[in-house]
């Protein structure tokens, strides 16, 4: 391919040319409809940040169907951030009038040495994940399941000149602050495909042409990466970000679950009385909220999935809370202890992991794609 040529193709990457809705005006759009009030509030409580909300303000106001993508490695077996709390956030963007693609990053995980690169194995694990999501009560109605090698392998020019085209525009410090996003540290000895990951994952959002990037806020780094590139290249409709909340380890000071660390993490087909023992052993000190990763599973998992909890406490006998808040200022105040609130919380995880147990136990396919997933050695 000739200089000449290579340019053109670069220069056609321009995300907003292909855009045949205009999204955002030159000025901000305050007034919402009640239509647009409900999604705009919906987004909300899946974001923990959202770069920017009156960005989202003025896309809510352009268009009423909405790209949003989340993307995630066939790594192991899934744990109740990726299986229970993604059922929450997709139902919510669903609702709010998102088409949510699922980014099912077998490539990703390859570059990252997930299964000791084995891509094989990788495709399993993707279409164990793809089991456990339609057993979670997740409304698969505007839901899409996206193999990145396929989808990738359709466009390919296109795909990789954007990759090239982000590597040109960043210096490898600024890619290596993004290593978080795969379970990396910038001190790491990273791999030259580790290096390539992130421009990768910059990419998918441009390829995948969404109007929203809903990740975890582990995966900051390389979606501020997206918007600087658009500053760089005069894209004008930037991606919007809503990050969601990461869930806690099981174990003090884990930030979060740990496919490689078993006990830090809530399996979706981990049995009643393994999830029982687990809740059991968590850290959870007496009054304290902060870090404590009980009170994280209550607050982000409990109650937005329940509408009150009813706790057996000394000396009170049942008591019940209608909302997050009156149970974690008694938990302060040391009017609840672990040992009342445990046995309850563990009860309320386990009977959202029911649906998917019994899905495992009485579909012959999905048990054994399990029984396979759980055999292969989990690799950082």
């Amino acid at each position: 391919m000739s200089t000449e040529n290579i340019e053109k193709g670069i220069e056609s990457l321009k995300v907003e040319d292909t855009n045949t809705t205009p999204v955002a005006p030159a000025k901000p759009v305050i007034e919402l409809s009640e239509r647009n009030k409900e999604r705009l509030e919906l987004i909300k409580q899946v974001g923990e940040e959202i770069v920017s909300e009156e960005s989202l303000i003025r896309l809510l106001n352009g268009k009423e169907r909405l790209r949003c993508y989340d993307g995630f490695e066939p790594s192991g077996r899934m744990h109740i951030a990726q299986g229970i709390l993604k059922s929450i956030n997709v139902n919510r963007m669903t609702k709010a009038g998102c088409t949510f693609i699922f980014w099912v990053a077998d490539w990703f995980a390859m570059l990252n040495n997930k299964m000791n690169g084995d891509l094989n194995k990788i495709r399993k694990v993707g279409q164990y994940m793809i089991e456990i999501w339609k057993a979670t009560g997740m409304d698969m109605e505007n839901v899409e399941f996206l193999w990145s090698s396929d989808e990738i392998n359709k466009n390919p020019n296109d795909y990789w000149l954007r990759v090239m085209d982000i590597a040109r525009k960043f210096n490898v410090p600024r890619i290596k602050k993004c290593s978080q996003i795969m379970g990396r540290n910038e001190e790491d000895d990273l791999m030259c495909a580790q290096l390539l990951y992130p421009c990768m994952q910059c990419a998918d959002i441009f390829y995948l042409k969404a109007d929203i990037c809903q990740l975890g806020m582990d995966q900051r780094k390389v979606n501020m990466l997206a918007i600087e590139y658009c500053d760089k290249v005069k894209i004008k409709n930037k991606p919007i970000i809503v990050s969601h909340h990461m869930l806690s380890g099981l174990k003090e000071g884990q930030e979060k679950m740990s496919k490689s660390d078993p006990e830090s993490a809530i399996f979706m087909e981990d049995s009643e009385a393994e999830v029982n023992t687990k809740i059991k052993k968590a850290y959870c000190p007496p009054g304290i909220v902060e870090k404590n990763p009980i009170l994280d599973y209550t607050k982000n998992i409990v109650f937005q999935k329940l509408p009150s909890l009813t706790l057996n406490i000394k000396d009170k006998g049942d008591v019940t809370y209608n909302c997050y808040q009156d149970l974690e200022d008694d938990y302060k105040a040391e009017k609840i202890h672990p040992s009342e609130l445990k046995p309850v919380i563990a009860k309320a995880i386990n009977s959202m992991l029911q649906p998917v147990r019994d899905h495992f136990a009485n579909n012959a396919e999905a048990a054994a794609l399990l029984k396979t997933v759980r055999s292969y050695t989990v690799t950082r």
